[in-house]
């Protein structure tokens, strides 16, 4: 056989070993899926994240025909959960349902000090809610609105403390903006998790706390908690008689939370392609949207390419943010 001969042969071989080879991935992707699927909560269970990682859940099970299970990892402010889903096997099994805080605050504090990079190691499927944080207080406590807080916090500076679910939280961040927009100073306590926090609020062990409207609602609602005010740009459809904090005074305030659904990078598109539709697809179902707006949520249902522009723009707010209010790594 001559060598030009022995070159074509090669050719072809390649080209039908790589026939032969998509052939298989297109396979084992329109197979998908074919074993449960793990959802990583990076927090704890009983929040915000844990109650929207199983909703999501829910929702692929339904629309994928498969039981999907939800993995509680909490652990430094969700770092360890968020790196598990980093470095898990690009397969479409294991996902990340993760709020804003885990990965957008997180990247602003740390930087390259994390063990991940979440631009570089996580593919956005889509945002699936975002809701309104509240400021709330115990019923017993003095301070019966926003203006009061400030007013109280002008009298006493650090003296009255805040509850969050650890350094770095959404919570955390959350206040840090309030008392530097306030020109007020506060002392923080930080948790290892929201309802600690939550409960820290209730008992008097700390006077107030930025915590998430769909957790917190039904307290307001019972009596044991007393909200001040919410941290969106508006009011919450399902809760329209709290005022924003910007009504009470503080203007240009503005820090919805957002939940959002990623993937390991290296994940078939197809597999990703097909986990944003059927989420995307049972959000616009007037039923579901109802159930989840009456627990104190907003629905958004993104495309992929709107959640990864939208992460980088966050990075850049809460960069900003921690860099003013000078909080840094721990």
């Amino acid at each position: 056989m001559n060598k030009r001969l022995r070159s074509g042969s090669a050719v072809v071989f390649l080209l039908v070993s790589g026939i032969a080879a998509t052939g298989a991935g297109a396979q084992a992707t329109g197979s998908y899926p074919a074993k449960p699927i793990r959802i990583v909560s990076p927090l704890v269970p009983g929040g915000s994240a844990d109650a929207i990682a199983r909703a999501v859940g829910d929702i692929l099970s339904e629309g994928l025909g498969q039981q999907v299970v939800t993995d509680n990892r909490p652990g430094a402010n969700g770092i360890i959960g968020v790196e598990l889903v980093a470095r898990a096997t690009p397969d479409g099994y294991t996902l990340l349902l993760s709020s804003g805080a885990n990965v957008a605050i997180n990247t602003a504090i740390y930087g390259a000090k994390l063990p991940f990079d979440v631009v570089r190691d996580l593919v956005p499927v889509t945002e699936v809610v975002s809701q309104s944080f509240v400021a709330h207080v115990s019923p017993n406590y003095e301070v019966k609105s926003i203006k009061d807080l400030i007013a109280l916090a002008k009298t006493k500076p650090g003296v009255i403390n805040y509850a969050s679910a650890g350094p770095g939280s959404t919570a955390h961040m959350l206040a840090a903006l309030f008392a530097s927009m306030t020109a007020t100073q506060f002392t923080h306590i930080p948790y290892k998790g929201a309802p600690q926090g939550r409960v820290a609020v209730m008992a008097r062990e700390c006077d107030f706390m930025f915590d998430g409207l769909l957790a917190t609602l039904p307290l307001f609602r019972a009596g044991k908690l007393r909200a001040l005010g919410v941290t969106g740009a508006k009011r919450s459809t399902v809760a329209p008689e709290i005022p924003t904090i910007a009504e009470e005074g503080v203007r240009g305030y503005n820090g919805d939370a957002w939940y959002a659904l990623f993937v390991p990078r290296g994940t078939p598109a197809a597999i990703v392609n097909k986990l944003n539709s059927v989420v995307v697809q049972a959000l616009q179902n007037p039923e579901r949207r109802n159930k989840l707006q009456a627990q104190g949520v907003e629905i958004v249902g993104s495309t992929q390419e709107a959640l990864g522009a939208f992460l980088k723009a966050e990075i850049e707010k809460w960069r900003r943010v921690s860099k003013e209010a000078g909080i840094k790594p721990e």
